[in-house]
């Protein structure tokens, strides 16, 4: 179900069951940690500068493959806690810019997915929200706290007490994600700015990765976060990467960048 591809720079993550809406059971949540450990490898040796995650068929990831779950005796604990989360915190750390594109639904861990990935482009059809309550279940893979920092405690409970969907362009509207586009143009259009950056400055981009992390997460305020960025800037302007982007500005051509 899951395949990974390396190519010019970019690894591709692809969910490959859109016959279940390329919802995952466990084996397909180790599989996915697999795929990331092994474009981690490609990046810690140069092959890897950016990295894609995408669904196929007209669903980005329905959530939990529920399918063969018996309620009297699933352990939501272990599947939550012992794969999902520590394949998010993976995915979150990936060393290189990470980008979704997403369609169709994208619910339960497929939202998870998105959260850990470091920019999401999504269909203007896309689908986002908790359809949990005619489960009995509720939101989960960081949902929750995704949620309510960026719509706020009563839209966050309206969508969960409904279990009404918003559209991509709804959730980029509402400032969840980057850029909705039309589903048609989603991937094309997702690919070239994917092969853009992976041209890029890859090092700076991971300090700005981490900074934004440290914003988030420590809740740093603005002379914390400059004195984090002044840092690494100091840091990096001792990069091969940092050298070729002056010499290039100041001879007038494109900056080649290796790191």
């Amino acid at each position: 179900m899951i395949s990974l591809s390396i190519a010019d720079g970019i690894a591709e993550v692809v969910l490959g069951a859109p016959h279940k809406l390329n919802s995952l059971d466990e084996q397909a949540l180790a599989d996915l940690a697999q795929a990331y450990d092994d474009a981690a490898d490609a990046a810690s040796r140069g092959e890897v500068r950016a990295l894609l995650l995408r669904g196929e068929g007209r669903a980005f990831c329905a959530g939990r493959d529920i399918a063969g779950v018996t309620p009297e005796t699933d352990d939501a604990q272990a599947y939550l806690g012992g794969l999902v989360q520590p394949l998010l915190k993976k995915m979150s750390a990936f060393p290189a810019p990470t980008f979704a594109a997403a369609q169709g639904a994208c619910l339960g861990v497929g939202l998870g997915l998105l959260l850990a990935t470091d920019v999401v482009y999504v269909a203007e059809n896309a689908k986002f929200g908790s359809p949990f309550a005619k489960l009995g279940a509720t939101l989960d893979s960081g949902g929750h706290w995704y949620f309510t920092e960026r719509l706020g405690m009563h839209r966050t409970l309206d969508l969960i007490y409904t279990a009404e969907l918003m559209s991509g362009a709804d959730a980029v509207a509402q400032g969840l994600f980057s850029r909705a586009m039309p589903a048609a143009e989603l991937l094309d259009n997702t690919r070239a700015i994917v092969a853009s950056v992976a041209t890029g400055a890859t090092g700076a981009f991971n300090a700005s990765k981490e900074l934004v992390a440290h914003i988030r997460d420590q809740r740093l305020g603005l002379w914390e976060a400059m004195e984090e960025e002044n840092a690494e800037q100091a840091r990096l302007c001792k990069s091969e990467d940092y050298a070729e982007g002056f010499r290039a500005f100041q001879e007038k051509r494109s900056p080649v960048f290796k790191g």
